[in-house]
């Protein structure tokens, strides 16, 4: 064909040969632009999805400012005494779900009803967690609740009232005052929560000691292994009627045997393998939890969750406060002496625990 045949419009020149003249794709260019292309919105897609799922996780987390209502007047932060958390499981009547699992009824308010000082030396390879009886009579130094009025302090109060009365940061001071210890940070749970964590871990084995026949709760457990959901393993944690002497110091060992159980079904779960079930174990956990602001964020909680990676739940060690029955009221105990402060002194020093300071006169049993 002659030069002059080309249609006007489409003709090329000598400097852009290719002017004019419509690309053609080939189908290999065709595929891997629409790859791109799906590729880049599946990236899109992604990003929103994470943005979405870490922002709910997020905004789960209720945080305490403890650092700014304790002020100054606090235990010295000693370099080598590790990190020090107050665990608590608070039996918060608020929300439907909470005021159906603790028992509802007229009660009111909350208290703490389960409370362990976590110390976790240097290096972070083990921990040690002490139990304090709710039942403790203690002296509650002068706090400062969330709305500014100053609470005087006052004396022979039962531990788990502080709670109710004051609020969790006065909780933190009446531990640091009893004990001499800086409590680092601090984590809350209640009881939707605790149930929610262990049903989206599809429940926790533990090995029942003895048989339990709890009337109030309605826990009916034979001795040995039973693989409790979240609605068992939350009587089972609270059971007093069930076990010992009926009070707070024969189900200790249960919340502390639960514990490792718990924290041992928690680490060996492939959560990597199952992002779908590790997002409903974060969701569930983060729903019911109260930290202090230094880990009032997912990623601040995260990173300290990895630091303590190292920590294997089967060497934790779990001590009760040692306590006396109270001369006054033996319904209430006291902490006996001189093993509570040895044992206050060997967490602060980051040092080994005596055996003595173990002991204590009240049991329980």
């Amino acid at each position: 064909m002659s030069q002059d045949a080309i249609t006007p419009g489409h003709r090329s020149s000598p400097e852009n040969p290719s002017r004019g003249r419509k690309r053609v794709r080939t189908r290999g260019q065709r595929i891997r632009r629409a790859v791109l292309l799906s590729v880049l919105v599946l990236v899109i897609a992604a990003g929103g999805t994470a943005y979405w799922l870490y922002s709910r996780l997020d905004g789960n987390i209720k945080g305490v400012d403890i650092n700014k209502a304790l002020g100054e007047d606090r235990p010295e932060k000693l370099p080598t005494s590790g990190q020090n958390l107050l665990v608590l499981g608070s039996d918060s009547r608020a929300g439907a779900e909470n005021k159906e699992l603790g028992g509802g009824g007229g009660v009111s308010g909350a208290r703490s009803d389960t409370a362990m000082v976590v110390h976790i030396p240097e290096g972070r390879s083990k921990a040690v967690a002490v139990s304090i009886p709710r039942d403790t009579l203690v002296t509650r130094p002068e706090c400062t609740k969330a709305d500014g009025t100053v609470v005087p302090a006052a004396e022979r109060k039962m531990f788990n009232s502080v709670y109710s009365q004051v609020g969790p940061a006065c909780v933190v001071k009446t531990v640091e005052k009893m004990s001499g210890v800086r409590i680092d940070h601090y984590l809350e749970i209640n009881f939707a929560g605790f149930k929610g964590l262990v049903d989206a871990i599809g429940g926790v084995t533990v090995d029942v000691p003895q048989d339990i026949h709890d009337t109030s709760s309605g826990l009916d457990l034979t001795a040995g292994p039973h693989k409790l959901d979240g609605t068992q393993s939350l009587a089972y944690v609270r059971t007093r009627h069930g076990i010992g002497d009926g009070s707070d110091l024969g189900r200790i060992g249960l919340q502390q045997q639960f514990l490792f159980a718990l924290l041992s079904e928690v680490k060996k779960q492939d959560l990597l393998g199952s992002p779908t079930s590790a997002y409903k174990i974060a969701n569930s956990a983060t729903q019911s939890l109260t930290t202090d602001e230094g880990l009032a964020s997912l990623t601040s909680l995260t990173s300290f969750a990895r630091s303590m990676n190292g920590v294997d739940p089967a060497s934790m060690e779990t001590i009760m406060l040692p306590v006396a029955y109270d001369k006054i009221d033996r319904n209430r105990v006291v902490a006996a002496q001189p093993q509570a402060d040895t044992l206050w002194k060997a967490i602060r020093t980051d040092a080994a625990i005596p055996e003595s300071a173990k002991k204590s006169p009240a049991t329980g049993g």
